[in-house]
């Protein structure tokens, strides 16, 4: 009597018990459930008649569209593997992981079909183009594709250890990594987020979140299996996003710490005019607490900060409220709020270790590893065996995360461990640092890095977005930082810049902020 676990089985349920409800919206066009799988199935049978078969890859680049959502279903069902690519990369990037990952259909977003009809002649192995919107000679339009296939396709038996996805990596450091998702693993994380995270087929979702990161951080599936409404935004921005809240009652969406900050410093009069009880989920990367007590406290928005990454699925904690925290403050809350939190209960164990494999104290001081076990833990880097025993060793995932735990079992992350500064033999956590700067009236993002220094060895730089309408001098920085921490984290330098080098899903790159400060544009 057992079944498979995979999210395919909570679109079967969605089938029958939420088909005339909304599905989908983007821009105009609006789907119910029937209508929604039954363009899933006549693009299940599209590509099954373009020969592919169970395991094939079939890769996608493309926005947050209702197409892209709908690969989600289609490819997976067929046993196929989908490839969500980040459309923001280059030209380059796009050929590589298509390779990589032996992709035999490549399905593209009209806005990226110049861009891969240029690299066409370096992918060999792909065997058709699909023009997901727009047109292009030698390319097969979606539309006409999906209104002239049966609505039925072939059956496969699904093993939960199949690959239901690809996620490649950033790359911000190296070629980009090809994360193997199991079905097991998405159906786990599902679970997993509704177990925490009490959600109903009343509530709508904003699609914020590229849904090409982590697969939607599985927001694909979750939002199916609660039978909610999936409400497309193709491009973000805060004056979009504060619309559509409005007019499609939107009560739910996620979001990293720079998506946020862009909300929260939205012009005023699309703030005050906000729906209040919006919830919302963070991660990504540590959410400052001052940027929590902002949302929360101006907007009347629940924010939930969860925390994981592309090879677990992605969540592997969740900063669970407890009861006593309602008694904090709004400023002690966030603080509390800005913790990774305690592990899912489908999520497996989680450990903070030092460098000889033991556990560190729950003393919020000693600074360890995260290192996790469980069913979210993908099942490898595709075709890159090392990389895969280099990641996952004596049992464990080695996230990379330097982190705390706190005497409540709270765990805080204080940096990356490549991040982590080492100054004159003292370690600073720059998001320690960027967590004070953040509470500085002017400044409205920052990022700190460790720079060398002729007597420290490193020292901390600090480059500062600051408010609109807002002035600070390095002076003042400096002193913030000393009248707030030790003064041995005080940056050493500070510059002041319009923008930061960021990743599609929001992450700064630090590496950059480390090569040097050229190719930084300066306010």
């Amino acid at each position: 009597m057992e079944t498979p676990l995979t999210p395919m089985e909570f679109a079967r349920r969605a089938r029958k018990l939420y088909t005339n409800q909304e599905a989908v919206v983007d821009g105009a066009l609006r789907l119910t459930y029937a209508q929604f799988f039954e363009r899933c199935d006549r693009w299940s049978a599209v590509l099954q008649q373009l020969g592919v078969k169970q395991g094939d890859r079939v890769a996608y680049i493309a926005p947050n569209t209702h197409a892209q959502l709908e690969s989600f279903y289609a490819v997976p069902q067929i046993g196929a593997v989908v490839v969500p690519i980040n459309y923001r990369l280059i030209a380059d990037d796009f050929a590589y992981i298509i390779n990589h990952s032996g992709a035999t259909v490549v399905c593209v977003h009209s806005d990226y079909l110049d861009i891969v009809e240029a690299i066409r002649g370096q992918l060999p192995n792909v065997a058709h183009f699909v023009a997901l919107e727009g047109q292009k000679v030698g390319w097969i339009g979606y539309e006409a594709a999906l209104a002239a296939a049966p609505a039925t396709y072939a059956l496969v038996a699904i093993n939960e250890l199949d690959l239901i996805s690809i996620n490649y990596t950033s790359g911000t450091t190296a070629r980009p990594k090809g994360v193997m998702v199991t079905h097991r693993n998405a159906y786990m994380n599902v679970v997993g987020t509704l177990m925490h995270h009490a959600l109903a087929p009343e509530d709508r979702y904003l699609w914020t979140l590229p849904m090409f990161h982590a697969n939607g951080w599985t927001f694909v599936w979750i939002v199916t299996a609660r039978g909610m409404t999936h409400v497309c935004l193709r491009r973000v921005d805060p004056r979009s996003i504060y619309e559509l809240i409005a007019t499609e009652r939107i009560s739910m969406f996620c979001a990293a710490p720079t998506v946020l900050i862009g909300i929260a410093n939205a012009p005023d009069e699309l703030r005050q005019n906000a729906p209040k009880g919006v919830r919302l989920f963070t991660a990504g990367a540590p959410p400052a607490a001052a940027t929590i007590e902002r949302v929360e406290r101006e907007l009347g928005w629940e924010l939930t900060h969860v925390y994981g990454l592309t090879e677990t699925s992605p969540f592997i904690t969740i900063c669970e409220p407890r009861p006593a925290h309602a008694k904090l403050s709004s400023a002690e809350r966030a603080i509390v709020k800005a913790r990774q939190g305690v592990e899912l209960m489908t999520s497996g164990e989680l450990r903070v270790i030092d460098d000889t494999g033991n556990d560190v104290p729950q003393d919020g001081a000693t600074i360890g590893e995260i290192v996790v076990r469980g069913n979210v833990v993908m099942k490898g880097y595709y075709n890159d065996p090392e990389a895969t025993a280099k990641a996952i060793r004596n049992g464990y995932f080695h996230s990379g995360d330097a982190a705390v735990v706190h005497p409540d079992g709270y765990v805080e992350i204080r940096d990356r461990i490549k991040d982590v500064i080492i100054s004159g033999g003292e370690n600073i956590s720059s998001v320690e640092v960027e967590g004070v700067l953040l509470r500085h009236p002017a400044v409205q993002e920052v990022a700190v890095v460790g720079v060398a220094h002729p007597k420290w060895g490193e020292a901390p730089h600090a480059f500062i977005i600051l408010r609109v309408g807002s002035s600070a001098t390095e002076a003042e920085i400096k002193q913030f930082v000393r009248d707030n921490m030790a003064h041995f984290k005080t940056p050493q330098w500070v510059t002041f810049v319009s923008e930061l080098p960021k990743t599609a899903t929001g992450k700064i790159q630090k590496y950059v902020l480390r090569g040097g400060a050229t190719g930084i544009a300066r306010q």
